[in-house]
């Protein structure tokens, strides 16, 4: 089941469970140093979205997170799965979840480039913008 609120009506262990899992997948284990809390998580309309185990409920398997843009844009990003639980499509529904709450109007995202395809999935299409972001190759990409 996916859950979903916004940072500050979160109680402090799930967004500490959050904030460990993306520091596990896109520190540690991609191995980038960089500051993950970059304050947008603050933003008031910025929604976290994650899965717990059912074992465990106060572990975080899967998390994203969806922003609003100054231009009005929605913006899907930090999604990531824990080691342990990937291939289990929790991503995916995690998409779903989040393309949802985006509602219909345009959605933009920053993917790692080598899951564009995965992306492509859920209508996003390259905007034809590549860039490298902490030594990992980047692709924007946009739904309409």
């Amino acid at each position: 089941m996916v859950h979903a609120g916004r940072t500050r009506e979160l109680d402090p262990a799930t967004l500490y469970a959050i904030l460990r899992l993306r520091a596990e997948v896109f520190v540690v284990e991609q191995h980038c140093a960089y500051l993950d809390p970059d304050g947008r998580d603050l933003e008031p309309d910025c929604i976290l979205l994650w899965i717990e185990g059912d074992a465990e409920p106060d572990v975080v398997l899967a998390t994203a997170r969806v922003l609003t843009e100054h231009d009005g844009r929605r913006r899907i990003g930090r999604v990531c799965t824990s080691a342990a639980a990937r291939t289990r499509g929790l991503a995916a529904e995690l998409m779903g979840a989040a393309l949802e709450r985006c509602g219909d109007g345009r959605v933009v995202l920053d993917a790692q480039s080598q899951l564009v395809d995965w992306y492509a999935r859920f209508g996003f299409e390259p905007t034809g913008r590549d860039f490298v972001e902490d030594g990992i190759p980047h692709t924007e990409m946009a739904r309409r």
